[in-house]
C-alpha cells in the first residue's frame, strides 16, 4: 500500500473528509480494494468503528466506496441516503483516473441531481481514491 492514511496525513485527511469525534460513519462498497489506512484513520478519529448498511440507526456520515461496474449509481445513491442523519454528506469514493474502476466525474455530476444530491467537494483521498461529497441541496431538508 502507498503513503498511508494513517500516518501523518491520516488524521489530517479524516477531518478534511469532515469527520469528528464521536460521529457515526456507515461505511458501503466495501470490497478487498479499498484503503484500509483511510478506514483506520477515520475510526481513530472518530473513536467508533464503521457501520455497514445493517446498522439500523441514524448516521452521521457515509463513505461509499463505488466503482464502475458496481451497478446503478443513481439507485445506490438514493439507498445510501436511508440512515443518513440531516445534515450528514455522503462521500463517494472512487478510483483515480487509471486505475482499475475508474468512475468519470461526469457520471456522479448526472447521477447525484437525480439522486436529489449535489456535488459539494471534490478531492484525493489517498493513493488510489479520489472522494466527492454530495449532500441534499440547501433547503431540501430541515
Amino acid at each position: 500500500m502507498s503513503a498511508t492514511a494513517r500516518d501523518a496525513d491520516g488524521p489530517q485527511l479524516a477531518q478534511h473528509l469532515g469527520f469528528q469525534p464521536g460521529t457515526v460513519v456507515q461505511e458501503l462498497g466495501w470490497d478487498e480494494d479499498v484503503d484500509d489506512d483511510l478506514r483506520l484513520a477515520i475510526e481513530d478519529l472518530t473513536g467508533n468503528e464503521l457501520v455497514d448498511g445493517e446498522y439500523g440507526d441514524v448516521v452521521s456520515g457515509v463513505l461509499f466506496w463505488w466503482r464502475d461496474g458496481d451497478g446503478d449509481l443513481v439507485d445506490a445513491l438514493v439507498d445510501s441516503l436511508r440512515d443518513l442523519d440531516e445534515g450528514g454528506g455522503v462521500w463517494l469514493l472512487t478510483p483515480k483516473v487509471g486505475r482499475d474502476g475508474y468512475v468519470d466525474n461526469a457520471d456522479i455530476a448526472e447521477a447525484a441531481p437525480v439522486a436529489g444530491l449535489v456535488t459539494t467537494t471534490t478531492s484525493s483521498a489517498g493513493a488510489d481514491w479520489a472522494a466527492t461529497r454530495l449532500a441534499a441541496p440547501k433547503g431540501q431538508r430541515g
